[in-house]
């Protein structure tokens, strides 16, 4: 197994049979891996289950998980999260946070294709696919620090230009990880291939669209490198995926004051939105360097907010997390490059 670029799941599967492991035997490493216990974990002891050859392979099996994703710094915030700087195997670094309520936010690429206008991450493009391999890393790494009992994949990246190696890690951690099918949520700016594969997993996610706005062409300049689906094609998907799983979806939007906080945009939601089997995530813009967008007050948004739900739109308004601590995705990565290069 390596220890560089794009590190699978079924690498590390090959890796166990390699060293003498069946198929209860690979479950079980891959169990208390993901779920940051230690090998000699569990009831039955590795001597009285494990083949000899493979509790040999053991300790060097477990340094290259380990390896997979180390901590290279972490940033606590006041309200409950923490930012975790992750260094891969071959040095370069992601982002995932701890969240308030047991939740997990991890990245899928370092650096990201679509250029989302008001995202730090999307400002240097893609460099790299994490393997899925990688993602079960971060959440081992995460839970050796706290309880995790939610993974959202709306980190750096965007879950739908890695398809594979986003599904091969929700299935791990929808089965030997452990967390419940709806707590894994997977985040896309909206990708057809999104909406063919995902219903055909074992383990099927809950599914948050970044929405942003009801108008086409403001969404084209916002999401420059999304698939062209309008807002109501984005949705009616959504819509079908939330009737076949029967978990609401997760209509992402960010507040940008004077872009997309005003009275026209609540009556597109309305339109849209209404009678729909999803919930609206409305999220002031978490500041950014160099990036000239700014957030609504407080009050403003919570007044969106509550006309929406006037008119009959499940709506939350959810603080940023880790505004404190640079909780924008890529903030710290950037930060951490500037200070390399200094």
């Amino acid at each position: 197994m390596s220890n560089t670029l794009g590190v699978t799941v079924e690498d590390v599967r090959q890796r166990l049979r390699a060293a003498g492991a069946g198929p209860t035997h690979e479950r079980r490493v891959l169990r208390l891996w993901s779920n940051a216990l230690p090998q000699d974990a569990g009831k039955r002891r590795p001597e009285d289950f494990l083949p000899a050859s493979l509790r040999a392979a053991l300790p060097g099996i477990e340094a290259e998980l380990q390896g997979l994703a180390r901590l290279r710094s972490a940033h606590a915030g006041e309200d409950g999260s923490e930012r975790l700087l992750v260094e891969l195997g071959d040095g370069q670094t992601v982002e995932s946070v701890l969240l308030p309520r047991d939740g997990l936010c991890i990245s899928s690429q370092v650096g990201c294709a679509v250029r989302c206008v008001f995202c730090m991450t999307g400002r240097e493009g893609l460099i790299r696919q994490l393997g899925s391999a990688e993602m079960v890393a971060q959440v081992a790494l995460a839970r050796a620090r706290r309880t995790v009992r939610k993974v959202v994949f709306m980190g750096m990246g965007e879950p739908a230009h890695n398809l594979d190696n986003v599904l091969e890690a929700i299935e791990l951690l929808g089965t030997a990880g452990n967390i419940g099918h709806k707590n894994l949520v997977f985040s896309t700016v909206g990708d057809p291939r999104v909406f063919e594969r995902l219903p055909q997993g074992t383990v099927k996610p809950a599914l948050a669209l970044s929405l942003h706005t009801t108008k086409p062409e403001l969404r084209e300049q916002l999401l420059p490198k999304a698939p062209r689906l309008t807002p109501e094609e984005l949705v009616d998907a959504g819509e079908h995926y939330a009737r076949t799983t029967g978990y609401p979806i997760q209509y992402q939007w960010t507040l940008l004051e004077g872009v997309n906080d005003g009275a026209d945009e609540i009556e597109g939601i309305v339109r849209l939105l209404s009678g729909k089997y999803g919930v609206l995530n409305m999220i002031p813009f978490n500041k950014v360097d160099g990036i000239d967008f700014r957030r609504p007050s407080w009050e403003r948004a919570a007044e969106i907010a509550r006309t929406l739900h006037r008119r009959g739109i499940l709506t939350k308004l959810r603080q940023s997390a880790g505004q404190d601590v640079e909780g924008g995705c890529g903030q710290l990565r950037a930060r951490s490059i500037r200070i390399a290069a200094a």
